[in-house]
Protein backbone atom coordinates (compact mmCIF):
# COMPACT_ATOMS: atom_id res chain seq x y z
CA UNK A 1 0.00 0.00 0.00
CA UNK A 2 1.45 3.43 -0.93
CA UNK A 3 2.06 6.14 1.66
CA UNK A 4 -0.93 8.45 -0.09
CA UNK A 5 -3.31 5.44 0.12
CA UNK A 6 -2.23 4.93 3.85
CA UNK A 7 -2.75 8.48 4.76
CA UNK A 8 -6.02 7.94 2.40
CA UNK A 9 -7.55 5.07 4.81
CA UNK A 10 -6.21 6.85 8.34
CA UNK A 11 -8.57 10.28 7.01
CA UNK A 12 -11.55 7.78 6.60
CA UNK A 13 -10.99 6.16 9.87
CA UNK A 14 -10.13 9.08 12.02
CA UNK A 15 -6.97 7.65 13.53
CA UNK A 16 -3.46 8.56 12.56
CA UNK A 17 -1.18 5.31 13.46
CA UNK A 18 2.04 6.33 14.87
CA UNK A 19 2.95 2.66 13.61
CA UNK A 20 1.68 2.71 10.08
CA UNK A 21 2.42 -1.15 9.72
CA UNK A 22 -0.23 -2.24 12.10
CA UNK A 23 -2.72 -0.16 9.86
CA UNK A 24 -1.50 -2.71 7.15
CA UNK A 25 -0.99 -5.79 8.97
CA UNK A 26 -4.76 -5.05 9.47
CA UNK A 27 -5.78 -5.08 5.67
CA UNK A 28 -3.41 -8.46 5.34
CA UNK A 29 -5.57 -11.14 4.27
CA UNK A 30 -4.05 -14.91 4.75
CA UNK A 31 -4.55 -15.72 1.09
CA UNK A 32 -2.52 -12.65 -0.04
CA UNK A 33 0.29 -14.43 2.67
CA UNK A 34 -0.19 -17.65 1.09
CA UNK A 35 -0.08 -16.17 -2.98
CA UNK A 36 3.19 -13.46 -1.58
CA UNK A 37 5.00 -15.78 0.99
CA UNK A 38 8.37 -13.53 1.06
CA UNK A 39 5.76 -10.59 1.94
CA UNK A 40 7.25 -8.32 4.72
CA UNK A 41 4.32 -8.32 7.05
CA UNK A 42 1.78 -11.46 8.61
CA UNK A 43 -1.77 -11.44 8.03
CA UNK A 44 -4.32 -9.83 10.23
CA UNK A 45 -6.07 -13.04 12.29
CA UNK A 46 -4.19 -12.15 15.50
CA UNK A 47 -5.03 -8.45 14.88
CA UNK A 48 -8.44 -9.73 14.74
CA UNK A 49 -8.63 -11.87 17.76
CA UNK A 50 -7.32 -9.05 19.39
CA UNK A 51 -10.21 -6.56 18.30
CA UNK A 52 -12.63 -9.04 18.91
CA UNK A 53 -12.05 -8.68 22.35
CA UNK A 54 -11.77 -5.03 22.74
CA UNK A 55 -14.87 -5.03 20.76
CA UNK A 56 -17.17 -6.96 22.87
CA UNK A 57 -15.47 -5.30 26.01
CA UNK A 58 -16.19 -1.87 24.84
CA UNK A 59 -19.72 -2.84 23.96
CA UNK A 60 -20.28 -4.52 27.24
CA UNK A 61 -19.29 -1.57 29.39
CA UNK A 62 -21.25 0.10 27.88
CA UNK A 63 -24.62 -1.74 27.97
CA UNK A 64 -23.77 -1.76 31.48
CA UNK A 65 -23.02 1.39 32.21
CA UNK A 66 -26.39 2.72 30.29
CA UNK A 67 -29.15 0.49 30.75
CA UNK A 68 -30.78 -1.77 33.53
CA UNK A 69 -31.89 -4.44 31.51
CA UNK A 70 -31.44 -7.89 32.32
CA UNK A 71 -28.45 -9.97 31.43
CA UNK A 72 -30.22 -11.90 28.86
CA UNK A 73 -31.29 -8.56 26.78
CA UNK A 74 -27.69 -7.11 26.99
CA UNK A 75 -26.21 -10.50 25.53
CA UNK A 76 -28.93 -9.95 22.64
CA UNK A 77 -28.12 -6.42 21.82
CA UNK A 78 -24.41 -6.87 22.04
CA UNK A 79 -24.32 -9.81 19.66
CA UNK A 80 -26.40 -7.77 17.36
CA UNK A 81 -23.74 -5.00 17.80
CA UNK A 82 -20.61 -7.25 17.32
CA UNK A 83 -22.43 -9.41 14.43
CA UNK A 84 -20.31 -9.83 11.44
CA UNK A 85 -23.00 -7.78 9.25
CA UNK A 86 -22.83 -5.07 11.30
CA UNK A 87 -18.95 -5.12 11.50
CA UNK A 88 -19.09 -5.75 7.71
CA UNK A 89 -21.16 -2.58 7.43
CA UNK A 90 -18.38 -0.32 8.95
CA UNK A 91 -16.24 -1.73 6.42
CA UNK A 92 -18.22 -0.94 3.74
CA UNK A 93 -18.82 2.64 4.64
CA UNK A 94 -14.85 2.97 4.91
CA UNK A 95 -14.34 1.13 1.89
CA UNK A 96 -11.93 -1.03 3.59
CA UNK A 97 -12.45 -3.59 0.20
CA UNK A 98 -9.92 -1.67 -1.63
CA UNK A 99 -7.48 -1.57 1.03
CA UNK A 100 -7.42 -4.80 1.45
CA UNK A 101 -4.50 -7.42 0.49
CA UNK A 102 -6.18 -10.44 -0.85
CA UNK A 103 -4.91 -13.39 -3.24
CA UNK A 104 -6.06 -12.85 -6.64
CA UNK A 105 -8.77 -15.89 -6.01
CA UNK A 106 -10.04 -13.98 -2.91
CA UNK A 107 -10.06 -10.23 -4.98
CA UNK A 108 -12.02 -12.19 -7.64
CA UNK A 109 -14.52 -14.07 -5.54
CA UNK A 110 -18.01 -12.44 -6.23
CA UNK A 111 -19.56 -14.22 -3.15
CA UNK A 112 -21.41 -11.72 -0.82
CA UNK A 113 -20.90 -14.03 2.19
CA UNK A 114 -17.61 -14.33 1.44
CA UNK A 115 -16.79 -10.87 1.31
CA UNK A 116 -18.89 -9.67 4.11
CA UNK A 117 -16.47 -12.52 6.46
CA UNK A 118 -13.31 -10.84 5.09
CA UNK A 119 -14.80 -7.00 5.78
CA UNK A 120 -16.57 -8.11 9.18
CA UNK A 121 -12.37 -9.96 10.48
CA UNK A 122 -10.86 -7.02 8.58
CA UNK A 123 -12.78 -4.46 10.91
CA UNK A 124 -11.94 -6.52 14.01
CA UNK A 125 -8.08 -6.21 12.82
CA UNK A 126 -8.35 -2.86 12.69
CA UNK A 127 -10.01 -2.35 16.12
CA UNK A 128 -7.02 -4.44 17.35
CA UNK A 129 -4.38 -2.61 15.47
CA UNK A 130 -6.14 1.10 17.00
CA UNK A 131 -5.85 -0.39 20.13
CA UNK A 132 -2.20 -1.45 20.39
CA UNK A 133 -1.22 2.17 18.35
CA UNK A 134 -3.26 4.14 19.99
CA UNK A 135 -4.58 2.52 23.40
CA UNK A 136 -7.72 2.08 25.29
CA UNK A 137 -9.60 5.65 24.78
CA UNK A 138 -8.75 6.15 21.23
CA UNK A 139 -10.18 2.44 20.41
CA UNK A 140 -13.27 3.13 22.74
CA UNK A 141 -14.03 6.34 21.06
CA UNK A 142 -13.35 4.54 17.10
CA UNK A 143 -16.31 2.11 18.40
CA UNK A 144 -18.77 4.43 19.93
CA UNK A 145 -18.42 6.40 17.22
CA UNK A 146 -18.84 3.56 14.29
CA UNK A 147 -20.98 1.17 15.83
CA UNK A 148 -22.88 1.83 19.32
CA UNK A 149 -24.47 4.24 17.11
CA UNK A 150 -26.33 2.27 15.43
CA UNK A 151 -27.81 0.89 18.57
CA UNK A 152 -30.80 2.87 18.91
CA UNK A 153 -31.79 1.88 15.47
CA UNK A 154 -31.26 -1.80 16.49
CA UNK A 155 -33.28 -1.52 19.45
CA UNK A 156 -36.07 0.73 17.47
CA UNK A 157 -36.16 -2.56 14.67
CA UNK A 158 -35.57 -5.19 17.20
CA UNK A 159 -32.59 -6.13 15.19
CA UNK A 160 -31.70 -8.16 18.20
CA UNK A 161 -33.96 -10.66 17.56
CA UNK A 162 -33.06 -13.24 14.90
CA UNK A 163 -35.18 -12.87 11.84
CA UNK A 164 -37.28 -16.07 12.80
CA UNK A 165 -38.06 -14.80 16.25
CA UNK A 166 -38.52 -11.18 14.90
CA UNK A 167 -41.09 -12.63 11.85
CA UNK A 168 -43.41 -14.41 14.36
CA UNK A 169 -43.81 -11.53 16.97
CA UNK A 170 -44.85 -9.05 13.99
CA UNK A 171 -46.92 -11.52 12.34
CA UNK A 172 -48.93 -12.43 15.75
CA UNK A 173 -48.79 -8.47 16.70
CA UNK A 174 -50.08 -7.47 13.15
CA UNK A 175 -52.49 -10.41 12.20
CA UNK A 176 -52.80 -12.59 15.09
CA UNK A 177 -51.07 -15.81 12.97
CA UNK A 178 -48.05 -18.20 14.17
CA UNK A 179 -46.07 -18.34 11.12
CA UNK A 180 -45.23 -22.39 10.10
CA UNK A 181 -42.22 -23.52 8.00
CA UNK A 182 -43.17 -26.05 5.36
CA UNK A 183 -40.44 -28.41 3.48
CA UNK A 184 -40.85 -27.49 -0.66
CA UNK A 185 -37.73 -29.15 -1.93
CA UNK A 186 -34.64 -30.74 -1.02
CA UNK A 187 -31.67 -31.65 -3.20
CA UNK A 188 -27.95 -33.19 -2.89
CA UNK A 189 -26.19 -35.85 -1.58
CA UNK A 190 -26.67 -36.03 2.31
CA UNK A 191 -23.15 -34.33 3.23
CA UNK A 192 -24.87 -31.57 0.85
CA UNK A 193 -27.73 -31.03 1.27
CA UNK A 194 -30.16 -27.88 -0.37
CA UNK A 195 -33.50 -27.10 1.16
CA UNK A 196 -35.78 -24.97 -0.12
CA UNK A 197 -38.59 -23.84 2.28
CA UNK A 198 -41.69 -21.87 2.54
CA UNK A 199 -42.65 -20.04 5.19
CA UNK A 200 -46.71 -19.89 5.75
CA UNK A 201 -49.30 -17.10 7.23
CA UNK A 202 -52.20 -19.91 7.35
CA UNK A 203 -52.37 -20.86 3.54
CA UNK A 204 -50.60 -17.93 2.34
CA UNK A 205 -47.09 -18.90 1.21
CA UNK A 206 -45.48 -15.69 2.45
CA UNK A 207 -41.60 -16.35 0.94
CA UNK A 208 -39.41 -19.20 0.57
CA UNK A 209 -35.69 -19.52 1.88
CA UNK A 210 -32.50 -21.62 0.91
CA UNK A 211 -30.15 -23.30 2.87
CA UNK A 212 -27.98 -26.37 3.30
CA UNK A 213 -29.91 -27.24 6.73
CA UNK A 214 -33.56 -26.53 7.21
CA UNK A 215 -32.43 -24.37 10.18
CA UNK A 216 -30.35 -22.19 7.66
CA UNK A 217 -33.60 -22.20 5.20
CA UNK A 218 -35.99 -21.40 7.55
CA UNK A 219 -34.07 -17.99 8.35
CA UNK A 220 -33.26 -17.17 5.23
CA UNK A 221 -37.35 -17.64 4.58
CA UNK A 222 -38.24 -15.60 7.60
CA UNK A 223 -35.73 -12.52 6.24
CA UNK A 224 -37.56 -12.30 2.85
CA UNK A 225 -40.84 -12.77 4.32
CA UNK A 226 -40.00 -9.59 6.50
CA UNK A 227 -38.96 -7.60 3.33
CA UNK A 228 -42.18 -9.11 1.58
CA UNK A 229 -44.23 -7.96 4.35
CA UNK A 230 -42.19 -4.48 4.61
CA UNK A 231 -42.46 -5.31 8.13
Amino acid sequence: MSKDKLKELEKKIGVNFKNKDLLKVAMVHRSYINEHPSFALNHNERLEFLGDAVLELVVTEYLYQNYQNPEGELTNWRAALVNGGSLAEVAEEFGLYDYLYLSRGEAKDANPKARNYILANATEALIGAIYLDMGWQTAKEFITEHLLVKLPHILKNKLYLDAKSHFQELAQEKVGITPSYRVLSESGPDHAKDFVIGVYLDDELVAEGNGTSKQEAQMDAARRALEEKDW
